[in-house]
């Protein structure tokens, strides 16, 4: 009985989120596709989205792209997120790839853990990379079969970047080319919090304001614009149907990114960067503090069995530069990447 009182739950949260990114201009144009993909043997599912190639009718094997989002910014308010009438899916469309998003489970328009329903420090953080993968995997099974290609490259930011990494590494056949963009890597810091971290959290627009205007030089001109935000920060509160229950509306979150970031700058790393046989693209904002210079390098040398490995920095950007005024810079960085025209023909 407590079963399916979750899932219908489940069910009426999932119709909230739709409802609300129909109203706050988060919802699909006439071109994408929106899917509901089950996840797990619970029978969770998560929402993709789906943009075909602006250029070619026919889904060409090398050009289909998956995005996955980083801890807190599900797809609606990221990738997906039209600044000035454009978003990031929007431009890899327009030049030639299949794209896709997806939004993990507790983000966006995915269902959401059971255990969000539970007072936030009786479970452990949910979502955490290493059991994550396992969503990547269903959408990857999901989008080969559906477009008839053997695998997807993968475009990942900061905390994404290390679901991809176990992705990469448990499913090597099916990654074409690997973006870590802003990653999360291994250092050897002392953990000095004795705390234990809760299954989940919430973040206001004002949190992730001063957050992501705050990475920049303070002598520095703002490279997130006040106007843009002025649109996503109320289109990322809206991501969560609950956001309007609390005061200030806040976005409830999985724990698992923090709890991952904390085991991978104490020691502990979910994947090993050695494992991953695809051509991978390490990208970063000059003014990084997420992705220091040496955890860049940290994990380019890691990579030793990638075939192509590159570390590109882009200037005056942070840790959400495809949020920014450069954001076209990163742009056609990846894009260069995942043409892959760094490869002599058989």
């Amino acid at each position: 009985m407590l079963v399916t009182r979750v899932h219908f739950l489940l069910i009426i949260i999932t119709l909230l989120v739709i409802a609300v990114m129909t109203s706050t201009g988060l919802a699909s144009d006439a071109k994408e596709e929106q899917f509901r993909i089950p996840v797990s043997s619970s029978g969770l599912k998560v929402f993709v989205r789906h943009l075909p190639s602006g250029k070619s009718q026919t889904v060409k094997e090398g050009r289909v792209v998956l995005i996955l989002h980083g801890g807190t910014l599900p797809s609606g308010a990221s990738s997906a997120f039209r600044f000035d009438g454009h978003s990031w899916m929007d431009d890899l469309s327009d030049n030639g790839f299949d794209v896709w998003a997806m939004d993990f489970l507790g983000y966006g328009g995915s269902d959401r853990y059971p255990e969000m329903s539970a007072p936030a420090t009786a479970n452990p953080p949910l979502g955490r990379a290493a059991q994550v993968s396992s969503q990547v995997s269903a959408v990857v099974e999901f989008i080969c079969k559906r477009q008839n290609v053997p695998k997807v490259s993968i475009i990942s930011h900061s905390w994404g970047t290390l679901v991809a990494g176990v992705f990469a590494t448990q499913e090597p056949t099916r990654l074409d080319r690997l973006v870590l963009y802003g990653p999360v890597t291994l250092r050897h810091q002392p953990n000095t919090s004795s705390t234990a971290l809760p299954a989940y959290s919430y973040v206001t627009e004002a949190e992730q304001w001063k957050r992501f205007s705050g990475w920049a030089p303070p002598n520095e001109s703002p490279v997130l614009e006040r106007r843009h935000f002025d649109k996503l920060g109320p289109a990322y509160i809206d991501s969560d149907p609950t956001s309007h229950s609390r005061t200030p509306p806040s976005v409830q979150v999985p724990g698992g990114p923090d709890a991952d970031a904390t085991d991978a700058w104490t020691g502990k790393f979910p994947y090993d960067p050695s494992k991953i046989k695809s051509p991978t693209l390490i990208i970063r904002g000059e003014w990084e503090t997420v992705t220091t210079d040496e955890d860049a390098h940290w994990l380019f040398k890691a990579l030793t069995n990638a075939p192509i490995k590159r570390d590109v920095l882009i200037n005056g950007a942070t840790h959400v530069m495809h949020l920014e005024k450069n954001r076209y810079q990163v742009y056609r960085e990846v894009q260069s990447f995942l043409e892959g025209g760094d490869v002599l023909p058989n």
